[in-house]
């Protein structure tokens, strides 16, 4: 079995995790408006158009998303400084709890698990997936989702350098995985 294989079968727990996190925030939210709320998270004060964009959605779907999270007493709108007529995204108090919940929740089921692993091991763990974290950065133009687009990012996507050389390749903040990305 190749690495990519034996990597793919021994990560299924990680996301098992992850998914079982997600889950039990879906009788409050679903996974396309989580999505949502974690781009707001990030980009505090997106616009409609940037959201649908990070979303991989048309302009019009992102703003029936919007309306439902609005009225779930997720989100805020408020007019844009520069422009009256662009409307800006924000978290309510409501959205961070949920957030901060969730991410609790990840934390303290991956703590049981590591838990059982030797000190050695969760040490070979952590530093394997952040050199993993390292060359993804090189490597991805977006990860599996795209659910952030960088605030220091233009409209369009960037293409990452290739080993020839060239501008840059783009990248998501140091510290958060693709796997985060996605929840």
């Amino acid at each position: 079995m190749s690495m990519a294989a034996q990597l793919d079968v021994a990560a299924g727990a990680l996301l098992t995790v992850w998914d079982g996190a997600r889950e039990r925030t879906a009788n409050r939210i679903s996974t396309a408006q989580l999505r949502a709320v974690m781009l707001v998270e990030r980009q505090d004060g997106i616009n409609l158009r940037r959201l649908a964009s990070g979303l991989d959605m048309l302009l019009s779907s992102a703003s029936r998303l919007c309306d439902r999270l609005v009225a779930a007493g997720m989100l805020e709108r408020e007019p844009g400084r520069a422009d009256r007529r662009e409307i800006s995204l924000h978290l309510t108090a409501e959205a961070r709890r949920l957030l901060d919940e969730l991410r609790e929740d990840r934390r303290q089921r991956l703590a049981e698990i590591l838990a059982d692993m030797t000190p050695e091991a969760r040490a070979a763990l952590l530093h394997g997936l952040q050199e993993f974290d390292e060359a993804a950065r090189e490597r991805l133009v977006r990860p599996v989702s795209p659910l952030v687009p960088q605030a220091d990012q233009p409209e369009a996507e960037q293409l990452p350098e290739s080993r020839a050389g060239g501008d840059a390749p783009r990248a998501w903040p140091a510290g958060e995985s693709a796997v985060f990305r996605t929840a």
